[in-house]
């Protein structure tokens, strides 16, 4: 596994939720660093008011800088500034930081088992507007707290568990996020399937009552699947694709999801 170093990205579609969690279960090592440039599409054909389906369609176009360093052994942090576009309504959304910790890393059995601790935060940058289905977030402050586990079998098999608390102000539900990933690593590639869900509390409902609405009050829950496939070209350069689809949920949207991105690694040694 040590010759196995690569950034699988995190990448942000729409305020409703965050492809494949906002961590994974992996490190970069003291000193190394890693970039990523993404871009993507989302073709959502349905539209969720409340649990109940309108016909109401949106394509969001989205681009993503991101980054990880690795500050010692067992910690992390990164930044994230994703672009949104979904019709006239175009901009920065929220700028993201996050602090991953390993607490605690054991052989167990055939592979190695971690337990991670994480805190984030996030802000809007952007101007963006609220107040119809072309919305590219909530303009909320948040502040999040996340616990992973992470088994990893030497075979290059793993497993990754994370849920936590997301604190949201400005009138935003909070929500309780879980995201499960399956997958596999090897010296060049890298695979992973994953479920995605999240649970706001109370927040109103679009087109219910009373109008007019407030659309940071609105709770959205929703159902995702989708997987990653990575290839890596050298010790610094590697590139990745992935596919998501939102299931069902409550005022979030329906549909495909695509990606592609490039990956720069940043080496200490």
């Amino acid at each position: 596994m040590k010759k196995l170093f690569f950034l699988i990205c995190v990448l942000f579609f729409v305020s409703e939720g965050f492809s494949q969690g906002k961590i994974d279960g992996f490190y970069r090592g003291q000193g190394n660093a890693t970039a990523v440039l993404g871009f993507g599409f989302e073709d959502s054909k349905e539209y969720f008011a409340g649990a109940e389906k309108t016909g109401l369609s949106r394509s969001l176009y989205y681009g993503n800088l991101y980054g990880t360093y690795g500050v010692t052994k067992d910690f992390d942090v990164s930044l994230s500034l994703p672009y949104l576009m979904s019709n006239k309504n175009r901009d920065f959304q929220d700028i993201q930081l996050f602090a991953k910790y390993r607490v605690l890393e054991k052989t167990l059995g055939k592979g190695s088992f971690q337990i991670s601790l994480a805190a984030g935060f996030s802000t809007p940058v952007g101007n963006y507007t609220i107040g119809g289905l072309n919305d590219i977030g909530q303009r909320a402050t948040i502040v999040d707290g996340r616990a992973v586990v992470h088994y990893h079998l030497k075979t290059g098999w793993f497993a990754t568990l994370q849920s936590g608390y997301s604190l949201k102000f400005e009138k935003v539900p909070n929500s309780v996020p879980v995201t499960l990933k399956l997958g596999k690593t090897d010296d060049k590639w890298y695979y992973d399937f994953y479920y995605e869900y999240q649970h706001s509390f109370g927040g109103i409902d679009y087109r219910g009552t009373p109008p007019p609405q407030n659309f940071k009050e609105f709770g959205v829950d929703y159902h995702k699947l989708g997987g990653t496939v990575y290839r890596s070209f050298s010790k610094r350069f590697g590139a990745y694709i992935n596919l998501s689809y939102s299931l069902s949920g409550r005022n979030t949207f329906q549909g495909l999801g695509y990606g592609a991105g490039l990956v720069y690694n940043f080496r200490k040694n």
